[in-house]
């Protein structure tokens, strides 16, 4: 009976130190999948880490006003079986992010589609988040066009 009770417990906590980890790889967890986003933006800094990458882009807006976006994609295995090369995103190259914005208000969106400046468009999103685009493979699908932020 003991030998039961104790397996109940260790279940039981397993499965609530779970949920945490869920909810990080989500995109519902930090992105409003209804908020779709274009950034077009110099590049001014690449972070290529594990569990996701980073890249932040500086966008002007229509008033002249610039600010610097983050930019979320998956790890760098994921993108290299994808196609992307570490030296693809170039501190100074304009870019297109086509993504979704944090459901906090701050400048951060889940990079789904990157225009480089060679003109490929490579799926930029985490495997299996959940989120527009994710068919639960590596590759992904290039979800549309999100409106100009």
């Amino acid at each position: 009976m003991k030998t039961r009770s104790a397996l109940a417990l260790v279940l039981a906590v397993s499965a609530i130190a779970a949920v945490p980890a869920y909810a990080h790889h989500s995109f519902a967890a930090e992105f409003d999948g209804n908020k779709p986003t274009r950034l077009v933006g110099k590049i001014t800094r690449v972070e290529w880490t594990n569990p996701h990458s980073y890249f932040y882009v500086d966008v002007t807006d229509a008033k002249g006003v610039t600010s610097n976006w983050g930019c979320e994609g998956a790890g760098p295995g994921a993108l290299s079986r994808r196609g992307w090369k570490k030296g693809d995103l170039k501190i100074g190259d304009t870019i297109v992010v086509d993504g979704y914005r944090a459901k906090d208000g701050s400048h951060l969106v889940d990079a789904r589609r990157v225009t480089l400046p060679d003109g490929r468009s490579v799926y930029g999103g985490s495997p299996g988040d959940g989120g527009p685009g994710d068919d639960g493979t590596d590759k992904g699908a290039l979800p549309g066009a999100g409106k100009k932020s």
